[in-house]
């Protein structure tokens, strides 16, 4: 996930620094927790840190206090939900790459169905936050079963237990994982499946290098 957002996205693109900033605030409350027990390390760490630091050095920057903007509601238990599904998905492809294949994921309308919409608005994609978890090239967010699901389609189901409010909001859903072999090309630069012809890139790769070529 942080490959393909680093490497693969452009420079500037929201979903690439989103991902920077949470590296420089993890990086930055690892090294003052490790401060007291390893000083010296910790200070050259500190020192090498590529971007304006708001002191000169790791033992005047204070205690870690965690910005209360990091706490989404929500946010956690729709990542372990997805998280739980991808788990279901690998599983039936015993070992393959994952990437070869496209997902479908199937949950009645309900709290878990709207969290993973806060991952996935589109019905189908091959960049969202749902996608990328799953760790497939490409991801279907549905309510109801397709109509042309053959018959000895590997279907694995699951249920996640959601716990909001500190309890006062708690409701167990059932979902439903498909793995199909994915019938796009392997793309050239991101290595996803999502490519017309294995020598064309696909259409987000081709979209981020016109916009480079533009910026220069």
């Amino acid at each position: 996930l942080l490959s393909c957002r680093l490497y693969c996205e452009e420079a500037k693109d929201p979903k690439r620094r989103s991902c920077q900033t949470v590296l420089a605030e993890a990086l930055d409350i690892i090294v003052r927790s490790f401060a007291p027990i390893l000083p010296h390390l910790a200070e050259e760490v500190f020192q090498y840190i590529p971007y304006k630091k708001g002191s000169e050095g790791v033992f005047r920057t204070g205690w870690i206090n965690a910005s209360s903007a990091w706490k989404k509601p929500g946010i956690e238990e729709a990542i372990e939900g997805a998280c739980a599904m991808r788990d279901s998905f690998l599983g039936s492809i015993s070992g393959k790459n994952s990437l070869e294949y496209e997902v479908i994921i199937v949950i009645e309308p309900g709290l878990l169905f709207e969290l993973m919409e806060a991952l996935q608005a589109e019905e189908t994609s091959s960049v969202s936050q749902l996608n990328e978890i799953m760790m497939a090239s490409q991801t279907t967010l549905l309510s109801e079963l397709p109509k042309e699901t053959p018959s000895d389609a590997n279907i694995v189901k699951g249920t996640f237990l959601i716990n909001l409010e500190g309890g006062d909001i708690c409701e167990q859903s059932s979902y439903k994982v498909i793995a199909r072999p994915i019938a796009k090309a392997k793309c050239p630069r991101c290595r996803r499946y999502t490519a017309e012809s294995s020598s064309t890139p696909c259409p987000r790769c081709l979209q981020v290098l016109a916009a480079g070529k533009g910026s220069t």
